[in-house]
């Protein structure tokens, strides 16, 4: 069994907290406390895969920041003492990984009724999977309504938010949102482009879907849509974290995240950091996609009858009834709404 050098791992991370965590007199704090737990003799017995949750969990404690975290690997990090990502070995075997899982493009389906699916479980680098999101995108632009699912999105770049978003907006520029990053002193702003490869969707509608498990650019990726009025989001609050971060090499098996950035919305002036986003109708997880479907056919059915939006409205109805107030499915026995206690009318 290795040897752990605790004492040495300890100083690296606090090394790195105060150079780069963006809030410096946090890192300081944070700091003291693992300090505190290192002279106690707290870590002396401790393997790798402990030590990393022991150290995670401290910082925890000081600072509720879920994008702040240590953790053990089995297989070596590349040698660097800078940013990992910026690696030339990490960023391949990130590129290979984010290749193998599409670049993180689940689901990509026109539904009947020409309702199109998109389903988002990774946001990557837009230079790695940007042909891919074009694709999708175009793919869309003769649906009549868009579903977004991020119920399962853990985060990523906020290049691809904002290439993806691109398609759900006009020509006209955009700023979509901003980072500031402590490590350079830098503010990044990431704008629609004038022009792109593929075709626009236009104004129609969008629904975006979240649940707990939803988090940091999938957060904001609905933060974007809701603050500008451009979807409706439907599903459950999600859990809060708004500052990116980089990972760091602590030692050849230990890797440590620390949030090093900020994130501004240019409308709110603030980020969802600690709080989440709160839907625009809250479902519970599962109940989010049958409630934006049924939405979606009634609105495309409310402009224009079409045998198929038709046909698969009456087969979402079949065999329950969507409340009118959240858009819960209920049995068709049922009075009132299991989700919001609403009366249901008569079947």
């Amino acid at each position: 069994m290795e040897t752990i050098p605790h004492a040495e791992i300890v100083w690296k991370l606090s090394e790195k907290l105060r150079a780069n965590y963006i809030f410096p007199d946090v890192a300081e704090q944070i700091c003291a406390e693992l300090e505190k737990h290192l002279q106690s003799g707290e870590y002396d017995d401790m393997d790798g895969e402990l030590f990393a949750l022991a150290l995670t969990l401290h910082m925890q404690e000081v600072k509720r920041d879920e994008h702040l975290w240590v953790r053990w690997h089995d297989e070596p990090l590349p040698e660097d003492d800078g940013q990992l990502r910026l690696n030339a070995e990490w960023q391949e075997e990130q590129k290979r990984k984010a290749r193998a899982e599409n670049f993180g493009f689940g689901k990509v389906e026109r539904l009947a009724g020409n309702v199109g699916l998109l389903e988002i479980q990774y946001l990557h680098r837009a230079e790695w999977g940007g042909e891919t999101a074009h694709a999708a995108m175009d793919s869309f632009a003769d649906t009549e309504a868009l579903i977004i699912d991020l119920r399962s999105c853990t985060g990523g770049y906020p290049g691809m938010i904002m290439l993806i978003l691109s398609y759900l907006f006009g020509e006209e520029r955009i700023l979509l949102s901003s980072t500031y990053w402590r490590d350079d002193d830098t503010t990044q702003e990431f704008w629609t482009p004038p022009q792109l490869p593929g075709r626009r969707f236009g104004e129609k509608p969008v629904y975006a879907l979240t649940s707990r498990v939803t988090f940091s650019a999938g957060e904001g990726f609905a933060y974007i849509l809701q603050n500008r009025k451009r979807a409706l989001v439907i599903g459950e609050k999600t859990d809060g974290g708004a500052h990116p971060g980089a990972s760091y090499r602590l030692h050849p098996h230990f890797e440590a995240f620390i949030p090093i950035g900020r994130t501004i919305d240019p409308i709110t002036g603030a980020d969802w950091e600690g709080v989440g986003i709160m839907p625009d109708i809250s479902l519970p997880a599962e109940q989010a996609f049958p409630a934006a479907y049924h939405l979606a056919l009634k609105n495309i059915l409310a402009n224009h009858l079409t045998e198929e939006a038709q046909a698969a409205l009456m087969e979402l109805e079949k065999d329950v009834k969507f409340c009118p107030k959240c858009g819960y499915q209920n049995p068709l026995y049922r009075v009132k709404c299991k989700n919001c206690d609403d009366e249901l009318k008569e079947t």
